[in-house]
Formats: structure tokens, C-alpha cells, sequence
């Protein structure tokens, strides 16, 4: 079975771009970033073995790879921002 993200390319786009709709609304760029992203401490703590079963953990990992992905995207959409805000 397949998580419907994986089938949706532009999810990761789509979840940024609300991110970034909150940024223009005046938060925090670093705030919405901690929102987004998943500490690496909190991800070690995840994938030890004792705590969760092995197809849970790989949940977790494409999740993880999925915040990443939004984070990376949220920041060139603020970068782009800046950068056109310094321009005007």
C-alpha cells in the first residue's frame, strides 16, 4: 500500500507554499522552519529498534525525507523573497 503523497508529486509544494502564506502573514521564518523540520535527535530516537516495529520506522524515515523536502522548499520561497524585496 502506498501513502497518497507518494503519489502526489506536488504535496510537498503545496504543504511549503502554506508554510510560506503564514510567513507573509508576518511569523517568523525561523519559527515556522522549527515547525517544519524534525530535529536529528528527535529522528535517532525514533529509529532505535527497541521502540518501534520495522515498517513503522521506515514510515518514519520517508516522513523525515518528506519534512526535508518542505523545509527546503519553504526556504528558496523565502529566499526568493528577500531577494525581491531587496530588489523593489
Amino acid at each position: 500500500m502506498q501513502i497518497q503523497d507518494d503519489m502526489d508529486p506536488f504535496s510537498p509544494q503545496r504543504e511549503a507554499a502554506v508554510f510560506y502564506g503564514l510567513f507573509l502573514r508576518g511569523h517568523s521564518a525561523e519559527a515556522l522552519r522549527r515547525d517544519i523540520d524534525v530535529p536529528p535527535p528527535i529522528l535517532t530516537k525514533w529509529l532505535q529498534p527497541a521502540r518501534y516495529e520495522e515498517d513503522f520506522r521506515e514510515s518514519l524515515r520517508r516522513m523525515y525525507s518528506y519534512r526535508k523536502r518542505v523545509l527546503a522548499i519553504f526556504d528558496q520561497l523565502v529566499l526568493r523573497e528577500k531577494d525581491r524585496a531587496r530588489i523593489q
